[in-house]
C-alpha cells in the first residue's frame, strides 16, 4: 500500500485558494479512477482505490495545513508504512504554473504542511511539487498563496488537473519520468510531423 496525500486545508472558505491545490489533484484522481466514497479516518478524508495494480489511500488530512503530519503519521503507523511509502502533492511557489516536479525527500522550503510532515514522519517521503507561480514579491507571497485561483487560470488548472490524474498510475509506481513526460505531452502536445514522403508544400507567391 502507498498513502497518497494531498496537502490543503479543510472548508469551504479554502476550497479554491492556490494553497488547496494538493487537494484538487488528490480529488480529481479519486474521480477518474473510481476510488470508494472518503470517509473519515486518520484525521483525514480518505478513499481507497486501486492505480495501476497498487493499493492507494488517498487522504486529505483536515487538521489545517500547518498540522498535516499529525493526521498522516497516525495512517502510517497504522499500515506500518515507511517514509518512502508516502507521496505527498503540494503547492510550489517556485514553479510555474503547469509544471510538476517530482522527488524523494529534500527541504521545507518554507511550506507549513512540508515542515509538519517533516516533523512527524521525516523528511524522507515522496514529494509532488504543482507550480501555482510567484506574485513577484516576499510581501505579496500570502495573500497569494491564500488567495483564490483567478477564473482565467480554469484554462490551465483543469486540464493540469485531467494530465496529472491520467498519469497518476505511473506516479505510484515511481516512474516520476514518465510521470511528468506525460503530463507535459498533455498540456503541450508536440506538432505534427510532415507526413512521410510528403513534399513540403512550396509558400505562395508574393504580390
Amino acid at each position: 500500500m502507498l498513502l497518497l496525500v494531498g496537502l490543503g486545508n479543510p472548508g469551504a472558505r479554502y476550497k479554491n485558494h492556490r494553497h488547496n491545490v494538493g487537494f484538487m489533484a488528490v480529488d480529481r484522481i479519486m474521480e477518474r479512477w473510481s476510488f470508494a466514497a472518503p470517509r473519515s479516518r486518520f484525521r483525514s478524508e480518505a478513499s481507497e482505490g486501486d492505480l495501476g495494480g497498487v493499493r492507494i489511500l488517498a487522504l486529505k488530512p483536515q487538521t489545517h495545513m500547518n498540522n498535516s503530519g499529525e493526521a498522516v503519521g497516525e495512517a502510517m503507523r497504522f499500515y506500518k508504512l515507511s517514509p518512502a511509502d508516502v507521496v505527498v502533492i503540494h503547492d510550489e511557489l517556485d514553479l510555474a504554473p503547469t509544471k510538476v516536479r517530482v522527488k524523494l525527500g529534500g527541504g521545507v522550503a518554507g511550506h507549513n504542511g512540508l515542515r509538519s510532515l517533516a516533523a512527524h514522519i521525516g523528511p524522507d517521503f515522496w514529494r509532488v511539487r504543482v507550480g501555482i507561480g510567484h506574485p513577484g514579491h516576499k510581501d505579496r507571497v500570502s495573500g497569494h498563496v491564500l488567495g483564490n485561483f483567478a477564473k482565467q487560470d480554469a484554462d490551465w488548472l483543469e486540464p493540469m488537473l485531467d494530465a496529472f490524474a491520467d498519469a497518476a498510475p505511473l506516479l505510484v509506481k515511481f516512474d516520476d519520468a514518465g510521470f511528468m513526460n506525460k503530463i507535459a505531452l498533455a498540456l503541450k502536445p508536440p506538432r505534427k510531423k510532415e507526413q512521410a514522403g510528403e513534399p513540403d508544400k512550396p509558400a505562395p507567391p508574393k504580390d
